[in-house]
């Protein structure tokens, strides 16, 4: 099957998380001799960023880690969109494109049968900015796929999509694994960004006061710190690594004791759910976990057993201390996660479930492979 995906961007994963899933989504789809395309346009915010605050040679080591991904950069104002779609059986569009290119997408669909074309979102802007995202022509999209089903129900109740289904992230394991041989260097990694007021407050809460607490040897990486947040990291004792390239990321959690998750503001009081990427990415390599409180209402996990929920900063404290102080039952809920994982949330299954919205948008007797 031919392919072509239009994101924000597969070579920077500066502050766009979604690289990661698309990703360990391409190689899947590679390993599975799909053709695949991918698009992203030559002025993506976050490869500028990338470039400006590492250099080329951050570019360089996606190449590296990842030699078969490759996309095509494209200038909106001279881009081609029929040339791009000839021949195609499935165009993936993500929500964070131009709108103009949103509505050129749809407007070739419209004229094109032999196409499927689906809407991703993978953002709380369906209840942050709803106006936005009613602008969006969508009127000839397939449908949308929603990284969470009340995102998914969303979309159906607002008539922005005809069709909806709910399509979770989840770990690319190929990358995403235990590094047995890494030696422990620390107590407590923590892997996101400072960015706004999203969780501000929850990172004192559920991150800094606990290490300032227990004395933690921890270290926190990630983008768009400002100097203050940094005082804040250095007065709680926690040391700052700066951004961490992806494919580093196993290797890191190998070389700490426990991680902690603190989602977004949004993601808990309005979407329900969503744990985002990163959980995955722990679990899949086998580093025990603690979260702040998100509600689970599809039963992703189970919290409990696969990792520990907080329901404030005293009790992240208590099992943190926990874990570090029993670690044959530390290590036997990461293993109990990273199984959770293999059995239900690879990037296989999701292209898994891929292939079978696909198949279900073709018409009776239409045969899927095309020469």
């Amino acid at each position: 099957m031919r392919l072509a995906l239009f994101y924000h961007s597969l070579i920077s994963e500066w502050n766009h998380g979604n690289a990661h899933f698309l990703r360990g989504i391409v190689s899947e789809l590679q390993r599975r001799r799909h053709a695949v395309a991918v698009y992203e346009p030559v002025d993506a915010w976050s490869v500028r960023h990338l470039l400006e605050e590492q250099g080329s040679g951050a570019i360089d080591r996606f190449a590296r880690a990842y030699p078969t991904l490759r996309s095509v950069r494209y200038d909106l104002r001279s881009f081609d969109v029929e040339r791009a779609l000839d021949g195609v059986d499935l165009a993936i569009v993500h929500e964070w494109n131009d709108p103009d290119l949103i509505a050129r997408m749809g407007e070739y669909r419209a004229e094109h049968d032999d196409l499927r074309l689906l809407f991703h979102d993978t953002h709380h802007r369906s209840v942050t900015d709803p106006e936005g995202l009613a602008a969006f022509h969508l009127e000839h999209y397939d449908g949308v796929l929603a990284y969470g089903e009340v995102i998914r129900v969303r979309y159906l109740s607002e008539g922005w999509a005809r069709k909806g289904w709910t399509w979770h992230e989840a770990a690319d394991t190929h990358m995403f694994r235990p590094h047995p041989d890494e030696p422990v260097q620390g107590d407590l990694v923590w892997i996101g960004n400072w960015a706004d007021d999203e969780r501000v407050e929850e990172l004192r809460e559920f991150l800094l006061s606990p290490v300032r607490t227990l004395g933690l040897r921890a270290t926190v990486y990630g983008v768009r710190y400002p100097p203050h947040a940094v005082d804040e990291l250095d007065d709680a004792g926690i040391a700052y690594g700066g951004w961490l390239p992806n494919d580093q990321v196993p290797r890191v959690f190998a070389r700490h004791r426990l991680t902690v998750h603190v989602p977004r503001r949004p993601y808990v009081n309005t979407l329900p759910g969503i744990p985002t990427i990163r959980p995955f990415e722990a679990m899949a390599c086998g580093i025990p976990l603690v979260s702040a409180p998100w509600d689970d209402v599809e039963g992703l996990f189970h919290p409990g057993h696969d990792f520990l929920m907080a329901r404030d900063g005293d009790e992240m404290t208590r099992h943190l201390a926990r874990l570090l102080e029993h670690p044959d039952e530390a290590a036997a809920m990461a293993g109990r996660a990273r199984r959770n994982i293999m059995a239900r949330h690879t990037c296989a299954h999701r292209v898994d479930e891929l292939l079978a919205i696909h198949r279900q948008l073709l018409p009776l007797g239409h045969s899927e492979a095309r020469a």
